[in-house]
């Protein structure tokens, strides 16, 4: 539904440019951190093309008739590729199935007959299944004349190489921070825009999540309880460990969102270790924190280590569904005795 891409310029222009130079490719690749804006230029990008607009900036006219089936998903010449509802479980699936990618094969022969352009978006592709991959795989190495496939990836790595290979990328940059400003408050968040911006890491989708989940006041827990290292307040970090637990609802899922917000903090403090304190500070008191806990690139090393150490555990621990609550307080004990965090000198005051 968002009408304009925002601060992805050089994305925009590459893609144009492509367009009406006639150097087209049959198959674009998506890149970039999760909600930074991927969707909106993918939907962005098929308006413009099918609609036959000529703007700069990829705009299409709200009126425009071909924006308006788009918008209610009844655009003949598009179609959507994603991850299939499960009856049963009455829930998405976990991947996009081989179905749903034959899915693309018919509309292409069916649609074949009317002629002129036709898109395809395949929002996630890395959450295709080994048989959807290896199924979309044979339509791009026979592209259909006068077809786009336009394929979102949050982790492109996870695709195959012979996908990766056949597609054109478009990567996206996280937004600045004096952007996501400007952005967030044109969404109506004023008042801690700038902390957002800062914990969301240039994602507009990011920070909208945090800011329905209370994700700042979940962040200000996490930095008052490692001011409490050396010797980690075990009734706090109880506490904060219980607050995963609950049940995931329609505002999010609180282990998620605890689980980001850890490795979001150990990968601040990294950064802090080699770039000094961030700024803006995404929460009071971090900066004076990041900086005692990690003072040089010695100690970012180890607090980096634990990032990709605990991510990778933090999800294996949620496929297998093992108690959220047991699962962070695990987490948060290693941490503490981490070498950095045990040398660190006790908070002033």
């Amino acid at each position: 539904m968002t009408g304009r891409v925002i601060g992805h310029d050089p994305a925009i222009r590459d893609f144009i440019d492509a367009a009406r130079g006639g150097r087209l490719h049959h198959a674009w690749l998506l890149t970039g951190p999760r909600g930074v804006g991927k969707a909106t230029l993918a939907w962005s990008i098929a308006r413009w093309l099918l609609s036959g607009a000529d703007s700069d900036d990829l705009s299409v006219a709200a009126d425009d008739p071909t924006a308006r089936r788009i918008a209610a998903l009844s655009e003949p010449r598009l179609q959507l590729i994603r991850r299939p509802w499960d009856d049963k479980a009455s829930r998405l699936r976990a991947e996009i199935t081989v179905d749903e990618v034959r899915k693309l094969l018919s509309f292409f022969h069916l649609s074949a007959a009317e002629g002129g352009r036709r898109v395809a978006i395949i929002d996630a592709a890395d959450e295709m299944n080994v048989s959807a991959a290896n199924a979309l795989l044979k339509v791009l190495e026979e592209p259909p004349a006068e077809t786009l496939i336009l394929m979102i990836a949050h982790q492109p790595a996870r695709l195959l190489p012979t996908i990766r290979s056949r597609c054109r990328t478009l990567r996206l940059n996280p937004l600045p921070p004096a952007m996501m400003t400007r952005v967030l408050a044109d969404l109506g968040i004023n008042e801690d825009a700038e902390p957002l911006a800062a914990l969301s890491d240039g994602s507009v989708g990011e920070a909208l999540r945090l800011a329905g989940q209370d994700g700042l006041a979940r962040y200000q827990q996490i930095i008052d309880l490692f001011a409490t290292l050396p010797r980690m307040d075990r009734l706090a970090a109880a506490k904060l460990a219980d607050g995963a637990a609950g049940r995931a609802n329609a505002d999010g899922d609180p282990f998620d969102l605890t689980a980001t917000l850890l490795d979001r903090f150990l990968t601040r403090t990294a950064r802090a270790g080699l770039m000094g304190a961030p700024v803006p500070q995404a929460a009071q008191g971090e900066g004076a924190l990041l900086a005692r806990l990690s003072p040089d690139d010695l100690s970012a090393r180890v607090w980096a280590d634990a990032q990709a150490r605990l991510s990778a555990r933090a999800r294996a621990g949620r496929a297998v569904n093992l108690d959220p609550a047991a699962l962070v307080m695990d987490m948060l004990t290693e941490l503490a005795h981490l070498p950095p965090a045990q040398s660190a000198l006790p908070a002033k005051g």
